[in-house]
């Protein structure tokens, strides 16, 4: 049967022909930063970078991970249409030992903070403006612990003013020596009033490298989806977590819907696809990536998932290019529209995890185009991105303040590398998209936003977690093919509607709770 056939079966009746996407060219940034994820046994994974404004200017920062070099962070000073980054390194971020790091607002005092795991203590480093920071562990009451921590997500409780922030731990440091079955602990840190209650154990834990919270099935109580690395854990599988409020977390049984899934874990990216207003699911792995979608949506539906890869063309189990046919090994993934035509992409980062000889050494980045059906057309060569470098974590983001999204990726044991998108040669519109709401939970983690434009709706969950390494946060970027405005609303945490709005394409937009929207300077 072939894979369109399979789609049929899965998705119904679909067009005569899809047509192929406008395919994106990226441009090769020469000029830095010049920053490599180092080291080996402790670092073979981890290696992400953080993509957020520091500087107050609109364009992102960039934080990356080091391993056994300093993390580094770099100012934006981009233009439209030209790339531009300064070295920012202080005592506060030129951290040895780091594997990913996550900005969140967690004071929720307007600036950007930043949550940094380890090999050793996590750090907590507070946002002070102008891109300086401090150590903010002891005064928030954060516990970081001792571990090898590898994945992160944050959230918040109805009540708490500081967020949740769940710490994934990969194997026990005291067990390294004999690494199989030795999992260690990961953590539940719970906001209070003033900080950080002391770290739960969320027992059992399966070597966890990607973690995300989300509203998956709309019931406005977000749960806890755990990835985790089959290469370590005895009797382990993926995971998915009851967050209730006052009650001790939970796991998701069987007996509810939940079932058995096990994959070497490395990513998660959730976005809705469909436009069913629920979020589909991609777990990377070593040569069985999955598109998770749920088989039932609604409040009430159970966590069933049917797995889309294939029959989408999502599966990129083996190199596109290169001639080496072995499996891949896909660690970053992230949904976003790089051509702007209104459709979700799927940016995936490649890479061996140390020379393993059954798993492809020529290993390109993948760059998947969402077609009209649904199904996904690969475009990395043609789009520029396939580098052959042992990738791990990355950022699809606007670093130029153009309109269209660029790409970063930090490499193990080679130079980072950022590509400037240049378009697809044809108009494509956007709209870019910022709530924000009164304290606590700013920048309102667990809402949605939702865009209509072209006779559909676009939806993104607006979350703090997931990818392998690292995240973003800022303004929601929705491509509007070639429209000039677009109706917009916000879904916060609360479940509350805002109302539609008709904003000009173009542009990046403030969107505060009970105000007018504003344009961003």
């Amino acid at each position: 049967m072939t894979a369109r056939a399979l789609l049929v079966l899965a998705l119904g009746t679909l067009p005569a022909q899809a047509e192929t996407p406008a395919v994106p060219r990226f441009e090769a940034y020469t000029g830095g930063p010049e920053h490599s994820f180092t080291g080996e046994w402790q670092y073979m994974v981890g290696g992400g970078v953080a993509a957020f404004d520091c500087s107050g200017d609109g364009r992102p920062e960039l934080f990356m991970a080091g391993g056994t070099a300093p993390a580094s962070l770099w100012r934006n000073d981009s233009t439209p249409g030209k790339l531009a980054f300064t070295p920012l390194d202080s005592l506060e971020t030129a951290l040895e030992g780091v594997t990913g790091a996550w900005p969140v607002d967690i004071d929720s005092d307007g600036i950007t903070d930043l949550a940094v795991l380890r090999v050793g203590e996590n750090r907590l480093l507070r946002g002070l403006g102008d891109c300086r920071f401090e150590p903010a562990n002891a005064l928030w009451g954060f516990d970081g612990g001792d571990a090898w921590s590898t994945a992160f997500a944050a959230t918040w409780e109805t009540g708490s003013a500081f967020p949740t922030l769940a710490i994934g731990n990969y194997i026990d440091r005291a067990e390294e020596a004999f690494p199989w079955g030795s999992c260690t602990d990961n953590w539940l840190h719970r906001g209070t009033a003033t900080g950080f209650a002391p770290p739960l154990a969320l027992t059992p834990s399966y070597c966890s490298l990607s973690m995300l919270f989300t509203d998956w099935n709309r019931s406005r109580r977000p749960s806890l989806r755990v990835s985790n690395d089959r290469e370590y854990y005895k009797g382990g599988q993926e995971q998915l977590w009851h967050l209730d409020p006052g009650a001790a977390p939970r796991l998701y049984t069987p007996d509810e819907g939940w079932q058995r899934l096990r994959i070497w874990g490395m990513g998660i990216a959730g976005a809705d696809l469909d436009g069913d207003g629920y979020p589909e699911f991609y777990l990377t792995s070593m040569a069985d990536n999955k598109l998770q979608v749920l088989v039932q949506p609604g409040p009430d539906a159970p966590p069933r998932y049917r797995d889309d890869a294939f029959p989408r063309g999502a599966h990129a189990q083996r190199p596109y290019t290169g001639g080496d046919v072995r499996p891949s090994t896909a660690w970053h993934p992230e949904f976003a529209d790089v051509n702007n035509d209104g459709l979700a992409d799927l940016f995936v980062a490649k890479g061996n995890v140390s020379a393993m000889p059954d798993f492809a050494a020529d290993d390109p980045n993948n760059l998947l185009l969402q077609r009209a059906d649904g199904t996904f057309y690969e475009a990395g060569a043609a789009a520029g991105v396939a580098s052959m470098k042992v990738a791990r974590g990355g950022a699809v983001t606007d670093l130029d303040g153009d309109g269209w999204l660029d790409l970063v990726v930090v490499n193990r044991n080679a130079p980072a590398e950022i590509w400037r998108n240049t378009g697809t040669g044809a108009p494509g519109t956007w709209i870019a998209l910022r709530p924000e709401q009164p304290a606590p939970n700013r920048d309102a983690v667990n809402g949605w936003v939702e865009v209509r434009s072209g006779g559909k709706t676009q939806r993104q969950e607006i979350t703090v977690g997931g990818g392998h390494g690292g995240g973003q946060l800022g303004p929601r970027h929705f491509g509007l093919g070639t429209a000039s405005e677009a109706e917009v609303r916000v879904i916060w945490p609360d479940g509350t509607a805002g109302d539609w709005t008709t904003l000009a394409a173009g542009q990046v937009w403030h969107l505060p709770r009970g105000g007018s929207p504003a344009p961003a300077p």
